[in-house]
């Protein structure tokens, strides 16, 4: 047995129950995890709430770090006393040990800690994919970056500005401005005294930006395509305040022959030698000191309620992990 969060219906974090849960022994091509540290996403709301809907009841999680303590036959990715890391499906990290496809599963180097590896596994493979794969950032190019003071926000900012790219950066607050700039925004806009679109227009002097990355969604989604040059890109990938409505695609030709896309980190790490590539290229950021991971806030595990309404209610900044 081992505890765990699940969840039995979908709703508010009044959901979450810490609860005991069997656990088997590995099979073929498995590893059992102890956990030493469980990273906290937006994605987790979603399954919480039912947007992205999991076959109930669910445990909660999709990245976790810890200790190989068993494996099963045929595994040869991982050995019993690695170091390991994941943020992938299936979901299940919000328990104290769990089975994983040991092919899902990364070795840590001795240079990451636990609650780094944690931290920055899905919101630092988010920042590898949307800046070197869906859209080639390069050096001299000017991008906008919502939600700059969160997780993800923080790693593209420093990311972006290691290889030369000016970033505007919106957030919530005067404070979560200071941290962005803190972190390689060069230009921070609190989007709730300042309109967003009006000032990338003023500091790219009209010529607006060649890619939007947005998690936001429904509240940011129309202002972000306002912010293009023509042939830019729209990259939608999260929606914090909802779902963006149904659009429709000739606005795209009307705006300047954009491009809009929907990734998904689960997609550009399908193959194993993807995810492989991603953690390493993320790993080594880490470790020459260009991208850091700011562990802001630690909840112990049985408290991730608690944790999920805060990360809802903007009361968090990059990145959170909750602790077995």
């Amino acid at each position: 047995m081992t505890k765990a969060i699940r969840i039995h219906d979908f709703g508010g974090p009044e959901v979450m129950r810490w609860e005991e849960v069997a656990l088997g022994h590995p099979g073929p091509g498995e590893a059992l995890v102890r956990h030493t540290a469980v990273g906290l996403n937006f994605i987790d709301v979603y399954h919480r709430s039912g947007l992205y809907p999991l076959p109930l009841p669910a445990t909660l999680g999709m990245e976790g770090a810890g200790v190989v303590e068993a494996v099963g036959d045929g595994v040869g990715e991982v050995r019993i006393g690695d170091r390991v890391a994941y943020a992938n499906p299936p979901p299940g990290s919000y328990a104290e040990r769990r089975l994983m496809p040991a092919h899902r599963l990364v070795v840590l180097p001795k240079d990451i800690d636990d609650r780094q590896a944690a931290a920055m596994m899905l919101q630092g493979m988010t920042a590898q994919y949307l800046l070197r794969r869906t859209y080639r950032v390069e050096a001299g190019e000017t991008i906008l970056v919502h939600a700059a003071a969160g997780g993800v926000g923080l790693m593209m900012c420093q990311w972006a500005k290691h290889l030369g790219v000016t970033v505007i950066g919106t957030v919530g607050s005067d404070e979560k401005a200071e941290l962005a700039r803190a972190h390689g925004c060069a230009h921070a806009i609190v989007y709730s005294r300042e309109n967003f679109v009006d000032r990338v227009r003023e500091l790219t002097e009209g010529a607006m930006v060649p890619v939007v990355y947005d998690s936001v969604g429904k509240d940011t989604f129309m202002g972000s395509l306002d912010c293009l040059r023509p042939l830019g890109m729209l990259v939608s990938f999260g929606q914090s305040s909802g779902k963006v409505p149904p659009l429709d695609t000739g606005l795209l030709a009307a705006k300047g022959s954009l491009f809009l896309t929907r990734p998904s980190l689960m997609t550009y790490t399908a193959k194993r030698e993807d995810l492989v590539a991603s953690a390493a290229e993320l790993f080594d950021m880490v470790e020459r000191g260009f991208v850091r991971v700011e562990v802001n806030q630690t909840y112990p595990l049985a408290e991730a309620a608690q944790a999920h309404r805060d990360l809802e209610g903007r009361r968090t900044t990059g990145s959170t992990v909750l602790l077995p």
